[in-house]
């Protein structure tokens, strides 16, 4: 099966990091004292970013299992946290416990057994000595052997460990992307001048003073994003690198210069029964200065309308000086029933979270609520087919993956009936083509379809770029995966596709290196660290790609890595070991991985015999055929001819 869609996954921190629990009201003080055990020589855990994909409450779990000491911050608004004392009895019941107290408080019951170092008289600095003392227990705590007082060089922080509460849409569908690591950017990102008509949509503020109304903020502001980017005259950097600047901690100015834009649109929600209001601002990039804003009053059963209006009035705020303009690449695939929107903007903000299974069929429901409302919802039937298509690849079993794939298609070719030149009905059929039927010419019309209409979509252009890469054209999808990057510069997922662009073309230094730079982006990227494994495996690196196999979550990648690993080693036992632990965690799901191990371990009959079961089961790791080179040890079997030739792959 074929998880390229799937950004989410974290890199595994080592033994010796410190998890600090803190309430989010004391977030300043819980910086300073991060910064002051980063001087220290720790890696540290917190939630100050948690990059998308990954559920909330697995990850407090995950990190706390491996953390060498939890430090928790004790504070009038802590005492009161259940998140905060349910970290904290965790680390006191396996003896991990460092309390501090920040404003004087003492621990609540329970707690109080435990020496609590209050650091509040002189505050959280370095010359505090009960700050010291606390650093000291740490180091006592986590075994990194004695600590010097006062140790407060200004050594360069080890890569903190740092996870986002939200998700960010990354390439595929199912892939979501957040960006850590702001700090790397002005190395990553090379200065250039913006171009007068590109335009950041940073994410709207939720200020109902409802966190359930968070979705219709971030919808509208998507949904915004969608609409502009169909003017052919405007560049729309992509939700990824937008969303990074939820928190707004940085100037305008160097939002705009780390998005390389040269405007930024902001705004805020504000929804009461019955009514909606919308304040936008547009924003010089260069000086930071407003040069428009507007605020916009609609009953809720204008909220469509809302939409348009807003977006035709920034449009020709941005679009005076430049001059014309006004058709759009593409039609919107929208709907007029506000009660249909309403659920697609649900579905929307399931989707992109990633969580679960359980997230990804609730979006799933959300979209078919909307294309009950409205037939005609292209929106919603294209979003309901990258669905059917997420859950089909990643949960679904044979026959349920094949009536699911089915599903699919019919759903991708509704939208395009009702709307013959909206970019995502087409990018959504091709996908269900070629991963779910496994149809690889079918899939060509209605990819370079969605090429040509959606130009302006990184997503759209990431997906296509990956289908050029498969059969092997890198005169095409190079070029587009850099378009795809240049309107989405620090997303991390269009990153590692490159990386992946570059694995195909057999170009594995590359690859390693665009793996990299996703990692420093996002440390938490699932898939990255296997892509670099199977990288160094081609380069003969064994001891290197056993370590990032090691770090790699998804199993699809993991394991037959370290299968390939046990058989360039010369050990049959830990080859076969790996091969059973894939058969019996991934099933029929991994049985392309199966053939790739077999194919290794050359095994040809064994792995032809496998890729023909993964046929008949619809795997979607077949999708690889033609530019895997862990096959190669097939290439010149007349079976594997006849599989390429079925697939239509030649």
């Amino acid at each position: 099966m074929d998880r390229q869609g799937g950004d989410g996954g974290e890199k595994s921190p080592s033994a010796d990091y410190v998890f600090v629990s803190y309430a989010r009201a004391d977030e300043k003080a819980a910086r300073a004292v991060i910064d002051l055990l980063e001087r220290s020589g720790l890696r540290v855990w917190w939630d100050g970013l948690i990059p998308g994909g990954e559920r909330f409450g697995s990850e407090i779990s995950d990190a706390l299992e491996k953390a060498g000491a939890v430090v928790v911050l004790w504070s009038a608004n802590s005492k009161t946290s259940h998140w905060v004392q349910d970290e904290a009895s965790w680390a006191r019941d396996r003896h991990l416990l460092v309390p501090i107290s920040i404003d004087g408080s003492e621990p609540p019951l329970g707690f109080r057994q435990f020496q609590c170092l209050d650091v509040s008289t002189s505050g959280i600095k370095a010359g505090n000595p009960a700050m010291q003392r606390a650093l000291k227990a740490v180091f006592d705590t986590i075994g990194r052997g004695a600590f010097e007082t006062a140790r407060t060089v200004p050594v360069p922080p080890p890569s903190r460990i740092r996870l986002d509460r939200r998700a960010a849409l990354a390439a595929g569908g199912a892939a979501a992307v957040a960006v850590g690591g702001f700090a790397t950017w002005r190395f990553l990102l090379a200065p250039e001048d913006a171009r007068a008509n590109s335009v950041a949509v940073l994410p709207f503020q939720n200020l109902s003073g409802d966190s359930g109304q968070q979705y219709l903020s971030d919808g509208m502001a998507a949904e915004l994003r969608a609409k502009l980017s169909r003017n052919p005259l405007l560049r729309v950097v992509g939700q990824a690198s937008s969303n990074a600047f939820r928190d707004r901690s940085e100037s305008s100015r160097a939002i705009a210069g780390k998005l390389r834009v040269a405007n930024l649109l902001d705004g805020n929600v504000r929804a009461v029964p019955g009514q909606v209001r919308i304040a936008v601002e547009l924003i010089d990039g260069e000086s930071g200065f407003s040069k428009w804003s507007n605020s916009f009053d609609r009953p809720v059963n204008n909220l469509l309308q809302l939409q348009s209006d807003i977006a035709d009035a920034v449009s020709a705020a941005l679009s005076a000086e430049l001059g014309g303009g006004d058709e759009p690449r593409e039609r919107s695939g929208g709907t007029s029933d506000v009660a249909a929107f309403d659920f697609y903007l649900r579905g929307k903000e399931l989707f992109v979270s990633q969580h679960d299974e359980a997230s990804d069929r609730g979006a799933l429901a959300q979209f078919a609520n909307a294309v009950r409302r409205d037939p005609d919802y292209a929106a919603a039937r294209a979003a309901r087919s990258r669905s059917l298509s997420v859950i089909a690849n990643q949960y679904a079993q044979a026959d349920e993956r094949r009536r699911l794939y089915r599903q699919a298609v019919a759903e991708a070719r509704a939208a395009i009936r009702s709307a013959d030149s909206f970019a995502d009905g087409y990018v959504a059929l091709g996908y269900a083509l070629f991963y779910g039927m496994l149809d690889i010419g079918a899939a060509e019309i209605p990819y370079q379809k969605a090429h040509d209409l959606g130009d302006g979509n990184a997503d759209v252009l990431s997906l296509y770029a990956l289908y050029r890469a498969r059969r092997r054209q890198f005169d095409r999808a190079f070029p587009v995966i850099e378009q795809a990057q240049s309107l989405d510069p620090i997303n991390a997922g269009l990153v590692k596709t490159e990386g992946r662009i570059h694995f195909a073309s057999a170009d594995y230094p590359r690859a390693i290196r665009s793996a990299r730079r996703a990692l420093d982006l996002n440390p938490k990227l699932s898939g990255a660290h296997g892509d670099i494994g199977n990288a160094l495996l081609m380069l003969g690196r064994m001891d290197e790609a056993a370590i990032e196999f090691a770090n790699e979550r998804i199993g699809l990648l993991s394991i037959p890595g370290r299968a390939i690993v046990a058989i360039r080693r010369r050990d049959p036992d830990g080859a076969r070991e790996a091969f059973d632990e894939l058969v019996r965690e991934e099933g029929d799901n991994g049985l392309y991985q199966q053939a790739q191990i077999l194919a290794q371990w050359n095994k040809k009959s064994e792995s032809l015999d496998t890729l023909d079961r993964a046929l008949r089961e619809q795997d979607s790791g077949l999708v690889y055929l033609l530019s895997d080179p862990f096959l190669a040890p097939l290439h010149e079997e007349t079976r594997f001819k006849s599989l390429l030739r079925t697939l239509h792959f030649v």
